[in-house]
Parts: C-alpha cells; sequence; structure tokens
C-alpha cells in the first residue's frame, strides 16, 4: 500500500507540473524549494558545514545565496524531469543547446567507448536526456529505486530515446560490457563513497572518498574520459549541455598510481566546474563523511 502511494503521488505531482506553463511550473517549483529549504534543517546545515569547508573565502551571506540556488535548482530540475517526456528536437531547439561536442565527437570516434565524468551539477536528469534527442544514445549508473513501480517510471522517462540503464548492483560487468561495445556510459562521481569502493584524493583541498571505477575502467579499456555538465545559463535563459576537454588517464606500469592518478584528474575536473557554477551543486550531500584513518568526523 506504501509503494502504490508513492507512486501515485509522484505521477500525481509529476502530472501537474508537467501540464502547467514552465513559468508558471517553475514558480511553483521554487515555492516548494523554498518550503524545502525552511522545513528540512538537517540537509540546510549539511550545505552550510560544506560551504565553509569548500568555500571558506566567501562571507557568510554568500554562502547563503549559493545554498538558496541550490534549492531553486533543484526545483526546476523537477520540473524539466516532469516534462522529458513531451521533448524533441524541435521544441527544445530555443531553450537547449550543445557546447564543446566536438570533443565528444573525436572520443566517440577512437572506437573504445566514451565514459562522461558528470556530477549532481546543474540539471544532470535533463543532460543524458538531451544527448540522446540529438541521437546520441548513453547508458546511465543508477541505484534501483526501493519502490520497483516508481523505478520502472522514473527508468522509462530516462530511456524514453534510447538512453540505458547500468543497475549499480551490476557495475562492473555493465559497464565494461558497454565499453567493449563502444558506446557511452556517464558516471556521478560526487558522492561520498567507503573504501575499497573509494579512494582519498582532493576535493576543494579537503581529501574526499571517491570513486575509482571510471579510472580502472578507462585504464583497462582505453575508452575516452571527458567531462559533461547539463548547466543553467543565466545570461542565454536556456540549458547548454557542456563537453569538455578530455581527461588523459595514466597507463604505467604502476596500476594503482595510475587509477589514483586517474581519480584525481577526474575529481579536479568536476570540481572545476562547481566552481563557475557554484549554486548549482549539491551541497546538501555529506560529500567529506568518510574520513581517513585517524581524522575526525566533519559533521
Amino acid at each position: 500500500m506504501r509503494e502504490t502511494l508513492e507512486y501515485g503521488l509522484v505521477r500525481a505531482v509529476a502530472g501537474a507540473l508537467g501540464l502547467l506553463p514552465r513559468a508558471l511550473a517553475r514558480l511553483a517549483a521554487r515555492a516548494l524549494a523554498f518550503a524545502v529549504y525552511c522545513g528540512l534543517g538537517r540537509l540546510r546545515r549539511v550545505g552550510v558545514r560544506n560551504l565553509s569547508l569548500a568555500l571558506p573565502e566567501l562571507s557568510v551571506q554568500a554562502r547563503k545565496k549559493i545554498l538558496r540556488g541550490v534549492y531553486v535548482h533543484l526545483g526546476w530540475q523537477l520540473v524539466e524531469f516532469c516534462r522529458m517526456t513531451r521533448y524533441t528536437p524541435e521544441n527544445t531547439r530555443g531553450w537547449m543547446r550543445t557546447e564543446g561536442m566536438e570533443h565528444y565527437l573525436a572520443a566517440r570516434a577512437r572506437g573504445k567507448g566514451v565514459l562522461i565524468v558528470t556530477g549532481h551539477l546543474g540539471a544532470w536528469e535533463l543532460s543524458a536526456f538531451y544527448h540522446s534527442l540529438a541521437g546520441h544514445r548513453m547508458g546511465m549508473i543508477a541505484r534501483r529505486l526501493d519502490n520497483r513501480r516508481l523505478d520502472a517510471y522514473v527508468n522509462g522517462v530516462r530511456s524514453r530515446h534510447g538512453n540505458f540503464m547500468i543497475s549499480k548492483d551490476d557495475f562492473g560487468r555493465g559497464l565494461l560490457k558497454a565499453i567493449h561495445a563502444g558506446q557511452t556510459v556517464g558516471i556521478l562521481m560526487d558522492t561520498n563513497m567507503t573504501p575499497p569502493q573509494g579512494a582519498f584524493v582532493p576535493f576543494f583541498g579537503i581529501a574526499a572518498c571517491t570513486g575509482t571505477g571510471l579510472a580502472h575502467i578507462a585504464r583497462q579499456t582505453g575508452a575516452a574520459v571527458l567531462p559533461g555538465f547539463m548547466l543553467w545559463e543565466p545570461g542565454e535563459r536556456r540549458y547548454v549541455l557542456h563537453f569538455g576537454p578530455e581527461i588523459e588517464i595514466p597507463r604505467t606500469a604502476d596500476r594503482a598510481a595510475d587509477i589514483l592518478e586517474g581519480t584525481r584528474r577526474a575529481t579536479a575536473a568536476i570540481e572545476a566546474w562547481i566552481r563557475r557554477y557554484p549554486d548549482q551543486w549539491l551541497w546538501i550531500h555529506r560529500r567529506w563523511k568518510t574520513r581517513p584513518p585517524g581524522e575526525p568526523g566533519l559533521y
């Protein structure tokens, strides 16, 4: 019964936001975001702590403005997800575009698969979807939702134009299969991990336990690695899917050092993009929860 109620509530909200004009839906989502910002103090405190750790040079007011922006962009992403089933190449042309496509096309042309370094920055749900609208299907790594009906609904939207899902439960085998087939897979690399799945690399100058799977697969297969993010550009008032230059993953005799260095480079690329768009990253995640042995907790 609980699963049915959850599913019904999500479909009702998605249906309502999907039918409203975008401007009105964004206003509704903004109000919802403000209510969540005020009501969920634990998440807000995590965001405040993360910003004080990562961007101590900013004033308290500047960090508060960034954190409020996070909730606004989350609300806007909710609106986009609720409307994605109606999107076509034609009706998105005026307010979405791609930048750096030459980086992606050059990487794909090598024929060894492409790994997209991405994170919870901008409209991450929209990025892969929009890429598939342009005819470039890709895989996404995702944890199955506990509610199976919701899981089927969400993944059905994500896969509407040819994208495919790789479960975190089958991460290694599914990812290798896709890369050996020359396909493209996006990996969210900005969440807290625990050893042995993760290793500590600098992130905003603080050791952060980060997944090493992408560097491991890239080193093993020779797949190209490049950053990709769907970001709201206020000056243009549109979303832009950015692809950055390829990230070189070392391939020397020291496998462990190569994987660590590759993970560091990928993480540095994510940080660089977050610094450009700080109010579009998910600061309310406890990114530095796992600490190196002997270090006290940060939360």
